[in-house]
């Protein structure tokens, strides 16, 4: 059977497949939280958690801050913790749960598994960075059959987002250090994240945002190529494609209007805009050359690791999370404070300790940010166990999913 060119697919078709995603996922929400029971998907999370928490750890040692823990190893590889085997296991998570085959599971087991095992010291560190290769590469292979069910530019974004960790994690088994690994790594968080921004807000942003998103990815990882031969000039060149897709992004966002809302609505948009505040900061420091100072290199890090990419799971995950998890995660005004926090903690660590180099602002930023990412996970972990505990409250989505509420099905494009 010869399956149709993307070109013959129209824009209402794409519309009404990623409508028919929506419902899957809706259905499957609610058939989990109905029953109270959370899904076994629950337990890909412990490895991601684990390497949360060593990340944070290594944070708090990369300071030189006490720490619960006092790993050799934990400093060396703080980066790679969080971005492949934290954030990079969540997204293919929910990646393989749209997907619904068994064998999408392989890219979130073998990336939190590699997380696990990067961080203990017992264990040859290129046994961890070789299974961390094996599950970037099959979080990309998930895309294919995402692909072949639907053809969509935001997709072939994905895809080739995660072909970019793949390189990164490669780069990193080869190479001590995460200097050249760093651009790589940006462009897979930067275009997973805008490219599930362009999915989750497709209407408002209009029929090509897809195709224009894909665009600039091309463009993101032609700069990362030159960079390898010519770091300044890659530096510059990721800058301004940085630089292109916040800046289109800003403007095309229904969050620039849902922030004036009440409630959740207001809660994602802020958090979105404030994480393409800090995807601009570090276009801007990128712009000045390759961020081999420890200075610019630790404030483009973290503007665009913790300011966009945190900001971001923020925003999304009383939506994101119900939906891979089987849990309910409704909004609480309590979601303000880590996410507040975590924009004080930037400000610090960027302004005072990065921008006047005065170390007790890199400190105190820091550890501020460490601060920011408990309390979201504790506050997210006491919303879910309240929820639970709570028979006779109905959730809003549970309203949503039956019809009760404002609609038959939870609206993707509330920010």
């Amino acid at each position: 059977m010869t399956l149709p060119a993307p070109a013959a697919r129209s824009t209402a078709q794409r519309v009404r497949g990623t409508a028919q995603g929506v419902r899957g996922a809706a259905q499957g929400v609610r058939g989990t939280t109905q029953g109270r029971t959370p899904s076994w998907r629950l337990v890909w999370m412990l490895p991601a958690g684990l390497a949360l928490l060593a990340g944070l750890d290594a944070g708090l040692l990369l300071l030189g801050l006490p720490a619960p823990i006092d790993g050799s190893r934990l400093p060396r590889v703080h980066g790679m913790l969080l971005v492949l085997g934290f954030v990079a296991t969540l997204i293919s998570l929910e990646r393989a749960t749209a997907l619904r085959r068994w064998y999408g599971f392989s890219a979130p087991a073998l990336l939190g598994a590699g997380g696990v095992l990067i961080a203990v010291s017992a264990v040859p560190l290129v046994v961890g960075q070789s299974v961390l290769i094996a599950g970037a590469a099959a979080f990309t292979l998930i895309y294919i059959p995402l692909w072949q069910r639907q053809y969509d530019a935001a997709l072939l974004t994905q895809m080739l987002a995660a072909g970019l960790a793949t390189v990164g994690a490669i780069i990193w088994l080869g190479h001590d250090g995460m200097d050249r690994v760093l651009p790589w790594l940006i462009g897979f968080i930067v275009l997973t994240i805008a490219a599930e921004r362009v999915e989750l807000a497709r209407i408002t942003l209009g029929p090509t945002a897809g195709p224009r998103l894909l665009m600039r990815a091309w463009a993101m990882t032609a700069a990362l190529l030159l960079g390898l031969v010519l770091p300044d000039l890659g530096a510059i060149a990721l800058g301004l494609t940085l630089l292109s897709l916040a800046g289109w992004l800003i403007v095309h966002d229904v969050a620039r209007k849902t922030v004036r809302a009440q409630g959740v609505t207001r809660f994602m948009a802020a958090c979105i805009l404030a994480g393409y505040v800090w995807l601009v900061v570090a276009a801007i420091i990128l712009l000045f050359g390759s961020a081999s100072d420890q200075r610019s290199y630790d404030a483009v890090v973290h503007a665009v690791f913790l300011g966009y990419t945190f900001s971001m799971i923020m925003a999304h995950a009383t939506t994101i999370l119900p939906a891979v998890l089987g849990i309910r995660l409704p909004y609480r005004a309590a979601f303000w404070v880590p996410a507040v926090v975590l924009q004080i903690a930037l400000i610090i660590r960027l302004w005072v300790g990065d921008g006047f180099a005065l170390a007790w602002g890199w400190q105190l930023g820091g550890f501020m940010g460490v601060v920011a990412l408990l309390l979201f996970v504790a506050t997210a972990l006491v919303c879910a166990i309240i929820e639970a505990r709570s028979p006779s409250r109905t959730s809003s989505l549970d309203k949503a999913l039956s019809g009760k509420g404002a609609g038959a099905a939870p609206h993707k494009e509330t920010a």
